[in-house]
C-alpha cells in the first residue's frame, strides 16, 4: 500500500484528543530547557503555530501536516551508527509516545528503533518505551484530563490579562481572546499551547511551575474542574516532582564490606527495594576511588536524561568528613554529595542520597540495669511476615524504648546518624538504618507517601531501637538518623508498583 495512503488512513484513526496530546509529548524535544540560548524563539513559534490555528480554527489540519511530516522524516531517516543526533531523540520520543496513547502506526520501522536505542547503549530493561516518556509532560497531561472545557479558557483570560507574559509573542494573537472550547481536542490543544508557552517564555519548567499554578487558581473551581477533582487537587499535582510510570529512576548502590558484616544482606535489600519502587539498579561492591570516577562517567551518558530521578546508597565506614573506600582509601563526604549532584543528566530531577555510615565514635549511651542484655544489635530474633519483611530483622517491643530521647530529635541527603555518631549494624543482617528504610519504603509503595514523611516515621522507628556495642564494655545506645533536604517539590513513592517482568522492551 502507498506510504501517503497508510499515514492518511494512520491520522484518521486516531481521535481529535490523541492528536493533540501526540503532538504534545512529540513536541518536548523542542521545548526550552536550561541551555536554550534567546534566538532560538522563532523555533519555538513555530512549534506552537498547528496548536493556535487549531484552537482559532477548530480544526486539526496543521497538526495533521506535522505529523504526517514526522512520519515522513522517519520513513526517510538513516541512522548514523555511533553519532546521536536530534531526530534520534525525536524518534524514540515520537515511539514511546504513539504506545502510550496506543495509536503506533503498523508502518513505524522497529527496527530503526532498536538501532538508536543500540546508540544510545541501552540495556534490555532500559528499551522499555516508558522510560522514554517524559515525566514532567506526563504530568501535565493529567493536569490537563483533571480540567473541563470550561476550566482551561479560564485560565486563558487570566493569562491574556497578564502583559508580562504575552508580550512580543506573534502566537497569543492568532487565538484571539475568547474561545469556544467545545469541539473534542480544542480544549487539549490550549492547554497545551499555554503550556509550551510559558516555557517558551521560561516561566516555568519541570520544576518552577509556580505561573502555571497560579493561572489555574484563578479559575472557578466550580465550573473547571472534572467531577472528583478540585482546584486544590491539581495544584497538588503539580507541587510534586514528577517521576510518573516506569522507571521511578536510575538506583545506584555503593556498599564497602570490609569490616562489614552483612554487608551482602544491605545490598540485597536495597535491590529489592528499588525493585519494588520501578527503579533500574546498577550496584557496585567494594567501591575505590577509580570507581566513583567511572560510575560518575557512565551517568553522564545521553541515555540517562529519560530518567526522572536518581537515587544513590552509599554503605561504607566512616568519619565526621569522610567514608573509607575498598582499597583503604578515604573520600570525602562533601565532595561526593557535591560532585554528583552536578551531573548534568539529572538537572531539575530529583536526587536522593542515602549515606550509611559512622560520622564519629559518640554513643547515645543509655545507663541502667534494665537495659543489659537488652539491643537489636544481635540477630537472636524471629523472622517476620511476607513479602520484603522476610530478610528483615524482627525488631520486638522488648528492644523498644520511647523514654529516652537524643536531644536533636523533632528538630535531604539522609544520613544514617547524627554528627560525630556511631552508626549500628546488626551481627548478620547489617546496618539496621538500611533494614528499617527498605521496610518502611515496602509498605508505603502505592499509598502515595512522600519520602519525607517515610524518613520521619523512619527517625522515630530507629530511635526506639535499643542497640548494643561490639566491644569489651558492650554498651547499649540509641541511634538517631537525620536528613538534609533542598527539595523545592514533594517527592513522592510510586503509587503503582513496576515488577521486572512487567517490562515490555521494543523489539530487537
Amino acid at each position: 500500500m502507498d506510504e501517503v495512503i497508510q499515514v492518511t488512513q494512520w491520522l484518521s484513526s486516531i481521535t481529535p484528543r490523541k492528536k493533540a496530546k501526540l503532538f504534545f509529548f512529540t513536541t518536548h524535544a523542542d521545548a526550552p530547557t536550561p541551555t536554550v540560548r534567546s534566538n532560538d524563539v522563532d523555533t519555538h513559534e513555530e512549534t506552537q503555530l498547528p496548536l493556535a490555528t487549531t484552537v482559532a480554527l477548530h480544526n486539526f489540519k496543521n497538526i495533521d501536516e506535522f505529523l504526517k511530516k514526522k512520519v515522513n522524516t522517519f520513513s526517510c531517516y538513516n541512522v548514523i551508527e555511533n553519532e546521536i543526533t536530534k531526530t534520534d531523540y525525536e524518534y524514540l520520543r515520537f515511539y514511546s509516545a504513539c504506545k502510550y496513547l496506543d495509536v503506533v502506526p503498523p508502518f513505524l520501522d522497529l527496527e530503526k528503533i532498536s538501532a538508536i536505542q543500540n546508540k544510545f547503549e541501552m540495556t534490555d530493561e532500559e528499551r522499555d518505551y516508558r522510560l522514554l516518556l517524559d515525566s514532567a509532560d506526563l504530568v501535565l497531561e493529567k493536569v490537563c484530563d483533571s480540567l473541563k472545557p470550561a476550566g482551561v479558557p479560564q485560565m486563558w483570560t487570566a493569562l491574556r490579562k497578564d502583559r508580562n507574559l504575552i508580550r512580543g509573542v506573534k502566537t497569543i494573537e492568532i487565538i484571539g481572546f475568547f474561545v469556544d472550547p467545545n469541539p473534542t481536542g480544542i480544549k487539549e490543544c490550549l492547554f497545551f499551547f499555554i503550556v509550551r508557552h510559558l516555557q517558551m517564555i521560561k516561566k516555568i519548567s519541570r520544576v518552577n511551575t509556580n505561573r502555571l499554578e497560579r493561572l489555574i487558581a484563578q479559575c472557578d473551581e466550580s465550573s473547571a474542574c472534572e467531577e472528583g477533582r478540585t482546584i486544590d487537587f491539581i495544584i497538588d499535582s503539580l507541587r510534586c516532582y514528577p517521576t510518573e510510570l516506569y522507571p521511578f529512576g536510575s538506583c545506584l548502590i555503593l556498599c564497602v564490606f570490609e569490616d562489614r558484616d552483612g554487608a551482602m544482606q544491605e545490598i540485597e535489600k536495597t535491590m529489592e527495594i528499588s525493585r519494588h519502587l520501578g527503579m533500574i539498579t546498577h550496584t557496585e561492591k567494594n567501591p575505590t576511588k577509580e570507581t566513583i570516577e567511572l560510575v560518575k562517567k557512565e551517568l553522564m551518558k545521553p541515555k540517562y536524561q529519560f530518567y526522572s530521578s536518581f537515587t544513590c546508597w552509599f554503605m561504607s565506614h566512616g568519619d565526621s568528613n569522610s567514608m573509607l573506600l575498598a582499597d583503604g582509601e578515604t573520600m570525602e563526604r562533601e565532595w561526593f554529595l557535591t560532585s554528583f549532584p552536578d551531573i548534568s543528566t539529572f538537572q531539575l530531577k530529583p536526587k536522593v542520597f542515602f549515606m550509611v555510615s559512622c560520622l564519629g565514635a559518640n554513643k547515645f549511651r543509655l545507663e541502667g540495669a534494665k537495659f543489659k542484655c537488652q539491643s537489636a544489635t544481635c540477630d537472636y530474633y524471629g523472622i517476620g511476615s511476607a513479602l520484603i519483611r522476610n530478610r528483615m530483622l524482627d525488631i520486638t517491643d522488648s528492644v523498644r524504648d520511647i523514654s529516652y530521647v537524643q536531644p536533636m530529635m523533632d528538630t535531604l541527603v539522609a544520613y544514617s546518624t547524627i554528627p560525630d555518631h556511631l552508626s549500628g549494624r546488626a551481627n548478620t543482617h547489617g546496618s539496621i538504618y538500611v533494614d528499617r528504610a527498605c521496610v518502611l519504603m515496602s509498605e508505603n509503595i502505592s499509598r502515595g507517601r512522600s519520602l519525607t514523611e517515610i524518613l520521619e516515621h523512619l527517625s522515630q522507628d530507629l530511635h526506639e531501637i535499643l542497640q548494643e556495642t561490639m566491644d569489651e564494655d558492650r554498651i547499649v545506645y540509641k541511634q538517631a538518623c537525620h536528613y538534609d533536604s533542598f527539595f523545592r517539590k514533594t517527592l513522592k513513592l510510586p503509587y503503582t508498583r513496576h515488577p521486572k517482568e512487567d517490562v515490555h522492551s521494543a523489539p530487537q
